[in-house]
């Protein structure tokens, strides 16, 4: 597979996913501004590539920093802040800042009035890119785990082969390199067992069609691109055994944001009695939010949508599937199904 991101030794090495899937592009970033606008313009994207991207950029705020512990801290606390504007919804883009402060916090340790001057700026700038890398090698893990869970949900058609529809790409790329949604894909595969992906087009920006359709047929998966518009005649012909898809943020409830699209995917789904499924780490689950109500909703450039000149544009990267639409969530930790409860062990 491709590698999303990966550390040189000097810069943050990120596949431009803007120019797939006609040129593969990589892109050295080497500073939290770099890594802002890679963010925002979508060069990296998908939740859990997102958030160790903004991890590798909190450290390049702060990595070449000379002066003392204080200091460095003020200076990480503003670099965080400023790459936590880049994207509303994805929750683990605050949960990866927050892991690399408490990692800085920690190494300093506990201070008041009387503690000596801190000589460990160094330290504590090795440390944030130790936890950064060993992000990836733990985002592998926890998608080769979510990966090894969802394949339990599905079984073969008449025909043999596990037919599955998902919508947006929740697969390597949208992760450190073993995706989400597309795991259960990959570990059934190296078992033999054999699958066909119909892949939503996913409007305005195409990522199933730019990226899934290409990270599949790239992995040697059949897979049929149609437009988002022609799920529901897909679903009708009963060519779909079940739905799976990633996520950005899911509430305590189970109400999961995701591409917009999703919930009208998940309608459907109900509707024609398919199953249907979401795939996420851990760490996109916000205990902090109760419902998808108090989601927030990034709204994206209205040029991202053709339309004639002085006409209005609304567009929403994200809408939100009500838990009660959610047949199961899938983490590393096992299959969840409602009522959701996350802080409890999943049941099958």
């Amino acid at each position: 597979m491709l590698k999303t991101i990966e550390w040189t030794g000097q810069s943050a090495r990120l596949l431009d996913q803007t120019r797939l899937p006609a040129q593969t592009v990589y892109v050295d970033i080497t500073d939290e501004k770099q890594m802002w606008d890679a963010i925002k313009r979508l060069v990296v994207r998908g939740a859990p590539a997102i958030g160790i991207a903004a991890a590798f950029g909190a450290y390049l705020g702060v990595w070449k920093f000379d002066g003392d512990c204080a200091g460095l801290l003020k200076k990480l606390d503003d670099v965080c802040d400023y790459l936590a504007t880049s994207r509303p919804t994805a929750v683990n883009l605050f949960w990866a800042l927050q892991r690399i402060k408490r990692v800085a916090c920690d190494i300093r340790g506990p201070q008041t009035a009387s503690s000596p001057p801190c000589h460990m700026i160094r330290d504590i700038q090795d440390a944030l890119l130790n936890e950064c890398i060993a992000m990836i090698d733990e985002d592998n893990r926890v998608c080769r785990a979510i990966g090894e869970h969802g394949l339990t949900l599905f079984k073969a058609s008449s025909d043999g082969i596990i037919h599955l529809l998902t919508h947006c790409n929740a697969g390597g790329l949208a992760t450190a390199g073993y995706g989400t949604a597309l795991a259960p894909i990959y570990v059934g595969k190296e078992r033999g067992l054999r699958f066909h992906v119909y892949a939503d087009e996913t409007r305005p920006l195409l990522q199933g069609s730019r990226i899934t359709a290409y990270e599949l047929h790239e992995n040697g998966i059949p897979v049929t691109v149609i437009c988002d518009s022609m799920a529901a005649t897909v679903m009708s012909q009963r060519k779909v055994d079940a739905v799976i898809v990633g996520a950005d943020r899911i509430a305590a409830n189970g109400d999961v944001a995701n591409k917009i699209g999703t919930m009208g995917v998940a309608i459907l789904a109900r509707h024609f009695g398919i199953p249907f499924y979401v795939a996420a780490p851990m760490s996109t689950i916000d205990p902090a939010t109760a419902s998808g109500r108090d989601i927030p909703i990034e709204q994206r450039d209205a040029k991202e949508i053709a339309s004639p000149p002085g006409v209005a544009v609304y567009n929403p990267a994200f809408d939100v599937t009500p838990a009660e639409l959610v047949t199961a969530i899938v983490t590393e930790r096992g299959v969840h199904r409602a009522p959701f409860d996350f802080s409890r062990s999943p049941s099958r």
